[in-house]
């Protein structure tokens, strides 16, 4: 089965399911929990996990610095969440059961089609939480990022919370190799925003500026050599968000 067609099969789902997938994915926390973590990755630190809401909806908007910054965030949040992510990972060998049994929402590279938004608003709809990387791609310092965080947010009203990664570089490693000489994985939910009524049909350049200004809340969380094009928070503003 190809990339295509995996995205096509899982994106053309009318509804969304919420009950089946639940003790599915409660399954497959238990084996990281007690398998996963234990064995190939380090946690050194979490705070925040009270910004996270009982129920309803919300998107969690990650840094993304390895492979393993989803499903640590997925692994220490209070309940599951439902990551995006580019529809290779169907096809990592070995790997990529798990993110099929989970049903994460597959992405084209470089591209969010219609099917993808109206997955991630079934999602939310439900009441689950959604996990975006804006960024798109993997580094070791912010970069300029992609407008889905803030053209989901915005139309589905549903608030954002940041989420600061550090201290993923080298993982997933076997217990005991060099990255686990180092602290470990450090994870930060921050407090929550949500964008202005007057902003849910934003247009591309208004959409631009909502999304800095959330990513500028994100590189605030972060040490000054994370923040690479967010380094200058004296150009961090806000217009268009409000805490919640």
């Amino acid at each position: 089965m190809t990339a295509d067609s995996l995205n096509n099969q899982h994106a053309s789902k009318t509804t969304y399911d919420h009950a089946r997938l639940e003790g599915r994915r409660n399954f497959l926390r238990f084996l990281l929990k007690y398998l996963g973590f234990p064995l190939l990755a380090k946690i050194d630190r979490v705070e925040g996990v009270e910004n996270i809401p009982d129920e309803g909806p919300a998107i969690l908007m990650i840094n993304h610095i390895a492979f393993i910054d989803p499903i640590v965030v997925l692994h220490v949040a209070p309940r599951n969440i439902v990551p995006l992510a580019k529809v290779e990972v169907y096809s990592i060998p070995g790997w990529g059961i798990f993110p099929r049994m989970w049903e994460v929402i597959p992405v084209q590279r470089e591209d969010v089609d219609r099917k993808t938004i109206k997955h991630v608003y079934q999602v939310l709809k439900a009441g689950e939480i959604v996990l975006v990387a804006p960024e798109g791609t993997r580094g070791p310092e912010l970069k300029r990022a992609k407008e889905g965080v803030a053209y989901l947010a915005s139309r589905a009203n549903v608030p954002v919370i940041p989420v600061s990664i550090e201290g993923t570089k080298g993982f997933p490693a076997l217990r005991f190799t060099s990255p686990w000489h180092g602290q470990g994985a450090r994870v930060r939910f921050g407090h929550p925003f949500r964008y202005l009524p007057k902003y849910r049909q934003a247009g591309r350049e208004e959409l631009g500026k909502m999304t800095d200004e959330a990513m500028y809340v994100l590189a605030e969380m972060l040490p000054v050599e994370q923040r690479g094009y967010y380094s200058n928070l004296a150009n961090a503003t806000q217009e268009t968000y409000e805490w919640l």
